[in-house]
Parts: C-alpha cells; sequence; structure tokens
C-alpha cells in the first residue's frame, strides 16, 4: 500500500535523495569492483576530500553518523580518557549510550546557553589531570551547525583547539550538518577545520541529500590512530564500500554539498521571517543554519502536529524546532507559515 507524498519540518533526515546522488550510485554499479574500500570510487572520494580538507586529511566512510563519532571518538581517546561536550551535544543526547557502550568513553558534559563551547566553558570540565580519581580529560568534541542551529566562526573554533592542544586534548568536530555551517559562513571546508587547529571530522552527507553513510576524516593522523582498524571493530565497514563512497563523492562534486546546503539554510531564513510576523510567535534562538527554534502555545503545536511532522524540543517551555532541508520550497515554507497563523489565530 502506498500513501502520497507528504512534506515536514521535522529533520533533515526526512529529506529523500538527491537525484545526482542517484545517478551516482547507479554508476557505481558498473561491472566489479573490489571490496572494503579498495576500488576505484573511494580512491577518488580520497582524493576530493584532500582538496577539500587539505593533503593530510584521510577519509573512511562509514554508515552512520552515530558510528561516525564512535570510531573518531574512539581513535581520539585512550581507555581511561574522557570526551569533553555540551550538554546538548548529539553524542550526549541522541545516541543511544553508543560512546558509552560502544566506545567506552566518558563524557563530561557542559551546559551552554547556545550549545557552542569555548575555552572558559572547557576549564570547566577540563581539569584533574593526573588525578586517578577522574577520568582524564582527553578530547573535546564540537558541533558544527551546532544542535541549536547556531554555528562557530572558524576564530571560535580556532581559540578551542588552541586551548585544548595546549592542554594535551584534541579536537573532534560532528559535522552531520558542516556543509549548513560552511555555506553559512561563506567558506569552504578547511577555513574552520584543518586551518583551525581541528584533529578530526565526522563528515556528514545523510543530512545533506546522500542516501546512507557518513565519513570519518582524520586531519592530524598524530592525533587519531588506528581508524581503519576501530572502523571494522566497530562494526562501520562496508563491504561494497564503492556504494557509499559513490554518494560523498557526488556531494563533494560540482558544489552539489554547498548548492544542497545553502538551500536549506535558505529556506530556514525564509520560514524565521514568516513566522516572526505571526502574533504569539517567539523565535528564541539565532537562526543561523537551517534550524529555527519557536515557542508556541501548547494547543496550537498539538493542533499543527496533526498537520505537519515537527518535533517539541522542550516540553515545560513549549519549544519546537523546525528543519529545513535541500528539498525543501518555497510553497512547503509558505503553506506551514500560513497553517501556523491559521491556529495561532483560532487560539486567541
Amino acid at each position: 500500500m502506498t500513501t502520497a507524498p507528504w512534506r515536514g519540518f521535522a529533520s533533515d533526515n526526512y529529506a529523500g535523495i538527491h537525484p545526482e546522488v542517484l545517478e551516482a550510485i547507479g554508476r557505481a554499479n558498473a561491472g566489479h569492483q573490489v571490496a572494503y574500500g579498495d576500488d576505484d570510487v573511494t580512491a577518488a572520494l580520497s582524493d576530493a576530500v584532500k582538496d577539500l580538507f587539505g593533503s593530510r586529511a584521510s577519509v573512511f566512510p562509514v554508515f552512520n553518523g552515530t558510528g561516525a563519532n564512535v570510531v573518531a571518538l574512539q581513535a581520539m581517546t585512550r581507555r581511561w580518557e574522557a570526551v569533553v561536550c555540551a550538554t546538548t551535544a548529539h553524542v550526549n543526547v541522541d545516541e543511544g549510550g553508543a560512546p558509552e557502550h560502544g566506545a567506552g568513553l566518558k563524557l563530561w558534559t557542559i551546559p551552554t546557553a547556545d550549545g557552542k563551547l569555548s575555552p572558559a566553558l572547557i576549564d570547566t570540565q577540563a581539569w584533574g589531570f593526573g588525578d586517578v580519581h577522574r577520568a582524564q580529560p582527553g578530547a573535546v568534541t564540537i558541533t558544527q551547525s551546532t544542535e541549536l542551529g547556531t554555528v562557530y566562526s572558524p576564530g571560535e573554533i580556532a581559540a578551542i583547539a588552541d586551548h585544548a592542544h595546549g592542554l594535551g586534548m584534541s579536537v573532534h568536530v560532528d559535522g552531520a550538518r558542516l556543509a549548513n555551517a560552511a555555506a553559512a559562513l561563506g567558506t569552504g571546508f578547511r577555513e574552520f577545520t584543518t586551518d583551525a587547529g581541528v584533529d578530526v571530522v565526522s563528515f556528514g552527507g545523510t543530512k545533506n541529500g546522500i542516501m546512507l553513510g557518513e565519513a570519518v576524516v582524520v586531519l592530524n593522523p598524530e592525533a587519531a590512530p588506528g581508524v581503519d582498524f576501530l572502523r571494522k571493530s566497530s562494526m562501520q565497514l562496508a563491504s561494497k564500500m564503492r556504494f557509499v563512497s559513490a554518494q560523498l563523492l557526488a556531494l563533494l562534486t560540482d558544489d552539489l554539498w554547498l548548492r544542497n546546503a545553502g538551500h536549506a539554510n535558505a529556506m530556514a531564513a525564509r520560514l524565521d521571517a514568516l513566522v516572526r510576523g505571526i502574533p504569539g510567535v517567539q523565535v528564541v534562538r539565532p537562526v543561523q543554519a537551517n534550524a529555527v527554534f519557536a515557542i508556541l502555545p501548547a494547543d496550537v503545536t498539538a493542533r499543527l502536529q496533526e498537520r505537519f511532522r515537527f518535533y517539541t524540543w522542550d516540553q515545560v517551555t513549549g519549544e519546537v524546532r523546525w528543519m529545513c532541508s535541500w528539498d525543501t520550497t518555497d510553497d512547503d515554507v509558505t503553506g506551514f507559515a500560513s497553517a501556523i497563523a491559521e491556529e495561532m489565530s483560532l487560539s486567541r
């Protein structure tokens, strides 16, 4: 049984696959290729990653973002070490305990107002070095763009990297929406990763138009040894890797990553502009990438969620999250904003 296509604002994971990605999968399907990453497509992906991140960069395709984070953070830490992150970090709240169960990591979490860490905030957990009773801070992970839709500047990331390295810690970026951050900043990836001193990136593709697949991108090999072995033992090594690599390569070809992310960001900005004009709607966070956070009356949220899929972010405050995607249209945004206005008028 099939149902009519529908549109929503719950997550960029809900969006379909970009046609250029589907075409790339089809091209990769010709003939036989060596398994486990020794194929021509993965070699081409490696070259593309070096072009965008620098000559020392190496890429390790994996199945999903949680897998990328778990593999990366395992490689960056020793058994007695911990990872410092924001309380809102995906590794802390949305990975089912995988960093703890899968990687055996302790997470030292830090409350933030906007999802962003700073050297001063890091210092609230980066202490106790040499104390055998405390899990030793070994790495910092930040998310770009953050779970709250905010974007670090290259200078902010460089300050974090300088500070963390001075403490003997390495720096990881959860880049599930790295493309959205780059589009928002108007830069390439290198300017706020490699050039800012980041050691390892979890590079996202699923939220930006591919079917499945992310990648661990190692920028500093000394900071993350053994990724190839950890990828296998963490069940993230694809046998027919060319089909994962083909999708990521398509994303990095002809600026598809930028076209998709830029469009998603633009749709979020348009939605932000429209809903700010609706009496009673409070947009409560800066709209810097492809997310809009707002507070609505509970009855309005309930009625809207019968018509459109989106998530309640905070049950206590009534904050909701609306995500735009590479395939969100002007009509989607206009129709949703009109529905919000309609439901708000019934609440007065």
